[in-house]
């Protein structure tokens, strides 16, 4: 009898503090938003070794935490590491981006991928600084001083010669998540400055956005 009235007592009490905004809510809300990435600074710049940014690069980066639709339609709290010039425009983009409902599979420092954007880019993970040359290059990328971002790269390949990194990636214009030229972060990008490589001519870029440093 006591096992039974402690069972109507815990349902009542579930009750209450559903209607009152009590006890535990489930991540993935603003307020309670599932969390991709939470380091700190020196954590999400940890350097690599063998090639090891400058200090003088490594001092422009800040370490932006952001929010985001992912793909369970539940918000996500992830980080990005941008040239603290360019702050400002991403913290618009991802504004944007919420307002728009634009899902990210991940926002998380390449770091945390070992500093391998083939891993990153094969994770489908939104990232912005790496010390890297550019793709098929021996030239930094943009990438290399935080002034590059690549979107959801799995389904925003880079396309040369009709072969598309990362491998197994298809570009499906119109899928969620995907950028084109009607996309509203495109053109939020392109009127910021930023140059978008899914304009390029001799390759397509479609996850990528770059603002260099002006001459």
């Amino acid at each position: 009898m006591k096992k039974k009235y402690l069972i109507i007592i815990i349902w009542l009490v579930c009750i209450v503090s559903q209607n009152h905004g009590f006890g535990f809510q489930a991540a993935g809300s603003f307020e309670h938003p599932v969390i991709d990435s939470s380091l700190t600074w020196n954590q999400a710049l940890i350097k690599k070794s063998g090639l090891a940014a400058p200090d003088d690069i490594v001092k422009d980066q800040v370490l932006l935490t952001v929010l985001y639709y992912s793909f369970d339609d539940k918000i996500h709290q992830g980080q990005i590491i941008i040239h603290k010039e360019l702050a400002a425009d991403i913290k618009m983009i991802f504004a944007l981006a919420l307002k728009e409902k634009f899902p990210f599979q991940s926002v998380i420092p390449v770091s945390q991928f070992d500093w391998d954007d083939n891993k990153s880019m094969k994770a489908n993970n939104t990232s912005g600084f790496n010390y890297r040359n550019a793709a098929g290059s021996k030239s930094l990328s943009q990438h290399a001083f935080g002034r590059a971002v690549d979107i959801n790269p799995f389904l925003n390949p880079y396309i040369k010669n009709n072969i598309s990194l990362p491998l197994g990636s298809q570009y499906k214009p119109g899928k969620p998540g995907t950028l084109s030229h009607n996309s509203p972060l495109v053109k939020a990008f392109l009127n910021l400055g930023w140059i978008w490589g899914g304009n390029w001519k001799t390759i397509k870029d479609y996850q990528h956005f770059q603002k260099p440093r002006a001459k």
